[in-house]
C-alpha cells in the first residue's frame, strides 16, 4: 500500500521560536507507522510578501515565484500537521498569510494542530479550525496542546518533549484519526477524478 504524504507544517519563522521542536518530536513519533510518510515544511523556506496578489489562486494564478513554489509544495501532501504558536489569541500572521496564498492546493485533505503556549495554543487553534474550514480541511478532532510547565520546561530548561511522556499518546491519537480521515478524503478525491473523466 501506498503511504499518504503528511507535511508538518513550522508555522512561525521567528529567530526565537519553539515551533521547530514539536514538529521534529512529531516527525520522531510517526516513524513507527507503515501508513505515513512525514515532512517537515518550513515557511522560513517560503519568505512570501503579504498577499498582494489580485484574487486568491482559486479564481487566479498567483504571480509570485515564491507563492508558486509553496503551491507546489503543498499540493505534493495527502495531509496536513500544522504545529502552532498563539500569538495575541490567534495564529501567527505568517501563517495566515501562507495559507491565503493557496486555495486548491488545501481542498477536501485533512488536518491535525498541535499547539503551544500559555493554554496550548488553544485559541490558535480554534481560529485555525475556522480559517480551515474555508479552505476545505476537513479538521480532525484530536490535537495536542503543550502548555504552561510542559512548555516551560522544554522552551527554557533544556527537558526534551520525548521526556514528557504522557503527551506522546495524544501524537499517537491525532495520527490515527488524521490518517483514517486522509485515507477516506484520498478516496473520495479518486472517485470524483473518475468521475469527471467518465
Amino acid at each position: 500500500m501506498k503511504k499518504l504524504k503528511i507535511a508538518i507544517i513550522i508555522s512561525t519563522t521567528r529567530a526565537a521560536r519553539f515551533g521547530h521542536k514539536p514538529a521534529q518530536w512529531v516527525k520522531d513519533i510517526a516513524v513507527d507507522r507503515k501508513d505515513i510518510e512525514t515532512e517537515i515544511v518550513d515557511l522560513r523556506d517560503f519568505p512570501m510578501p503579504f498577499f498582494d496578489e489580485v484574487a486568491s489562486n482559486a479564481w487566479a494564478p498567483s504571480t509570485n515565484e515564491v507563492a508558486q513554489r509553496w503551491q507546489k509544495k503543498i499540493a505534493g501532501f495527502d495531509g496536513y500537521i500544522f504545529v502552532t504558536a498563539e500569538y495575541n489569541h490567534g495564529i501567527p500572521a505568517v501563517l495566515k498569510n501562507a495559507l491565503d496564498y493557496a486555495y486548491p492546493e488545501w481542498n477536501k485533505k485533512a488536518a491535525a494542530f498541535v499547539g503551544y503556549g500559555a493554554v496550548g495554543g488553544a485559541r490558535a487553534v480554534e481560529q485555525l479550525r475556522l480559517v480551515a474550514a474555508e479552505l476545505l480541511l476537513a479538521t480532525i478532532r484530536a490535537g495536542v496542546y503543550i502548555q504552561g510547565a510542559d512548555f516551560m520546561a522544554v522552551w527554557q530548561q533544556g527537558k526534551e518533549l520525548k521526556e514528557i511522556t504522557y503527551l506522546e499518546k495524544g501524537v499517537k491519537d491525532m495520527l490515527d484519526q488524521l490518517v483514517w480521515w486522509t485515507k477516506a478524503l484520498s478516496t473520495a478525491r479518486q472517485q470524483d477524478v473518475l468521475a469527471v473523466a467518465a
